[in-house]
């Protein structure tokens, strides 16, 4: 009878071990696709590769950094919020509000425009921001302009609201291409935040770096992000947000 407790208790162990073997190696598989933080590269490319070249000349397009993770949004903040937002790769502390609208930008050079090249008070410091596609897509169906605000009943009242604003040139003129803007508040703002960031970048020295090059003129060698337009697969958030039309609307 002890003979056969003892190997009952041996196969009881061995069963143990190997399911937590199993659990250990579902762990680590499931760790290989948690995008790490320390790895994702901000890509920059020369402004005139891609002005005239690969963007559109006009109409309202959704320029954004992109790869199969993620896509980048862009914040400018005191440099307080950002030193909070690097160090826990997302937003809080005690000088940000959830409850006020926070605004993100997918076009680099609209949020340069934006910020004076990270020269404006309150906005020193220059976030790159990638978050999920879940998180954007359902940022943008959320998406009201102040008129479709009003028509809706909702004045002041959405938690994300949409801007078609003009893009601009490097040195501030603007652009016939219209750039994106959404500001976010309420719980969406929390989600974005607490939900959807991937990675919190600062990127406040190349932006200061680059800003030099713009007051030289010399535009040849001007770095910027990466972009290009960014496909908004559903018909009825495309025709939501307006896409590639021209007029502007606020």
């Amino acid at each position: 009878m002890k003979q056969k407790m003892h190997v009952s208790n041996i196969f009881k162990q061995l069963s143990h071990r190997a399911q937590s073997a199993v659990v250990s190696s579902s762990s680590s598989r499931m760790a290989e696709f948690i995008p790490s933080r320390s790895s994702w590269e901000w890509k920059t490319q020369l402004y005139m590769e891609q002005e005239g070249k690969e963007w559109p000349s006009e109409g309202r397009h959704v320029l954004a950094q992109y790869d199969d993770q993620g896509v980048v949004v862009y914040q400018a903040y005191c440099p307080e919020i950002a030193k909070y937002a690097t160090d826990n790769q997302r937003f809080g502390g005690s000088k940000f509000s959830f409850t006020r609208m926070s605004w993100i930008k997918t076009n680099f050079l609209w949020m340069m425009y934006r910020c004076g090249w990270a020269t404006k008070p309150n906005q020193e410091r220059i976030l790159a921001i990638r978050i999920t596609h879940e998180g954007f897509n359902t940022i943008l169906s959320q998406a009201l302009t102040g008129h479709d605000e009003k028509e809706r009943g909702m004045k002041d009242k959405s938690d994300v609201r949409l801007q078609w604003d003009p893009d601009h040139l490097p040195n501030g003129e603007s652009h016939k291409r219209r750039a994106i803007q959404l500001g976010m508040r309420n719980k969406m703002l929390e989600r974005y935040s607490n939900e959807w960031i991937l990675d919190v970048k600062d990127i406040t020295s190349f932006v200061t770096e680059q800003h030099k090059i713009v007051q030289s003129g010399n535009l040849d060698n001007l770095l910027v992000a990466s972009e290009r337009p960014y496909p908004v697969k559903d018909i009825n958030i495309a025709k939501q947000l307006g896409l590639g039309t021209a007029e502007t609307i606020t």
